[in-house]
């Protein structure tokens, strides 16, 4: 298996650092929204990732974490007049509801910053021991980079290079840091917001710190893989290499693993171009397996570009894939001949050329777009060879190979159950009920629950429309 390191900018083989075993942390969303489609693609890629390890017998410990104190939690806290943590608490629980939705797998671990204080203020005293990190007058606490040699090897940045772009800005604090390059440990709290107490000061970690301090608890001092969005190479995944490498003397990741940036209509998604997209509003389009077949339908390393018209394509394609297995599965439980004959046999053997193309390409760093042509391949041959006269064995390999291949990409290709118009006619004459007597949590969960059914509900002046989607 083979996949590309950020850090030697090449094709590897993977080889564990302890055999039949991965470690791996990808970094995770910062908690004060919904999570938006850019936030989406890491989480599916890498959960694809680990899916298929465990698919060829790895034991995955995948950790990945929550940013749950920082600028933009602590703005949007002071904004609606509530703690941070209850901002951090309020969207860990909508994120996790979004993950469910794209079917991406709970970590092995979800750990919190805000939970692992007293494991960045031990890694920052150690790097202030072997001089590493020195504290200013104010209490924030720097790390000397310049004391790293390898600074700069994950982005292939040179220093030199930093140092006279550097001084073209005016940073912050500039004046009390011995280098312009340096980087925040620990910064002393501002007015209104949280603080742990600190031999330095009050105040609380810099982002970079948090990651390596979770990745060593939960993984330990070196791990296998470490994973993200390429906007994340520098300079938090730069820093987090030196903070780990000083602090444990060890190589910290040895394969670094990071997804292209996404676009939206071919334009940089950004709030002020009003193209902001969140999950959440997508999951009231489609459903969230077609947002996750978008998503791999593309190499993981190529720049992808969401569209209204990529995400019909995907969502038609999808339904080939789910309609092929239902006809297989139909054809399995019913079939009047129960065993294979010796021509289904042989077609059985013949199918298995399309799991090798599938397991060749995600051999090949993950190359999902080919594995799904491989699954296609699956599709048409099934479609071709299996009739009202198959057999259930011979219906029923070629519906379980399907099944477990999609599996790997996280695509569940079982129909849901039909929901019946005088069902949905019943639940939205309850909801309307429940919005009469000011009961807003029941009447939202049956939104909820229709629309994880297929089914879009649309408050008009005429009444509540409704529609399969």
């Amino acid at each position: 298996m083979k996949l590309y390191n950020t850090l030697t900018r090449r094709k590897e083989e993977f080889v564990p650092l302890e055999e039949g075993k991965v470690k791996m942390y990808v970094c995770g969303p910062t908690v004060y929204n919904l999570i938006h489609i850019g936030n989406a693609r890491p989480m599916i890629i890498f959960d694809t990732v680990r899916r298929y390890f465990e698919y060829r017998g790895y034991q995955v410990e995948y950790v990945s974490n929550f940013t749950d104190v920082d600028d933009k939690i602590i703005k949007k806290a002071l904004e609606e007049g509530v703690s941070a943590q209850e901002i951090s608490e309020r969207y860990i629980a909508e994120c996790k509801k979004d993950m469910a939705g794209m079917n991406v797998k709970p970590a092995t671990v979800h750990p919190q910053a805000t939970q692992e204080i007293d494991g960045m203020i031990s890694m920052i005293q150690t790097l202030m021991d072997k001089g590493y990190a020195y504290a200013a007058d104010d209490g924030t606490v720097y790390f000397r980079v310049k004391k790293f040699k390898e600074y700069g090897k994950l982005s292939h940045k040179n220093l030199d290079d930093l140092q006279s772009g550097f001084r073209a800005l005016q940073v912050s604090g500039e004046d009390q840091k011995e280098d312009p390059l340096d980087f925040v440990l620990w910064k002393p709290k501002k007015e209104g917001e949280p603080y742990w107490e600190s031999p330095w000061c009050k105040g609380r970690p810099g982002w970079h710190i948090e990651c390596s301090v979770m990745s060593k608890k939960y993984l330990g001092e070196e791990i296998d893989i470490h994973a993200g969005g390429e906007d994340l190479i520098f300079p938090h995944h730069e820093n987090e290499i030196a903070q780990s490498e000083c602090c444990n003397d060890k190589i910290f990741a040895r394969y670094w693993m990071h997804n292209a940036f996404l676009n939206i209509d071919n334009r940089k998604m950004s709030k002020s171009l009003g193209n902001f997209r969140t999950v959440r509003e997508i999951s009231q389009q489609y459903d969230l397996q077609v947002l996750r077949f978008f998503m791999l339908n593309a190499h993981y390393r190529s720049p992808l570009n969401f569209s209204a018209d990529l995400m019909e394509a995907s969502k038609n394609a999808l339904e080939r894939i789910v309609e092929a297995a239902g006809k297989l599965a139909d054809q399995k439980d019913h079939a009047a001949v129960r065993e294979a004959s010796q021509e289904e046999k042989e077609l059985i053997k013949e199918s298995e050329s399309f799991v090798t193309k599938f397991e060749d390409a995600m051999d090949d760093d993950f190359n999902t777009a080919d594995a799904l042509a491989a699954v296609f391949e699956l599709v048409k041959f099934s479609n071709t060879n299996v009739t009202g006269e198959s057999s259930a064995e011979f219906a029923g390999q070629l519906f379980t190979t399907m099944k477990d291949l999609c599996e790997v990409l996280g695509l569940n290709v079982e129909k849901k159950d039909e929901i019946l118009d005088k069902e949905i006619e019943d639940l939205i004459q309850e909801r309307q009920e429940a919005r009469k007597s000011k009961n807003f949590a029941r009447a939202d969960e049956i939104r909820d629950e229709l629309l994880a059914k297929g089914i879009q509900l649309k408050d008009t002046r005429e009444g509540v429309k409704w529609k399969r989607i």
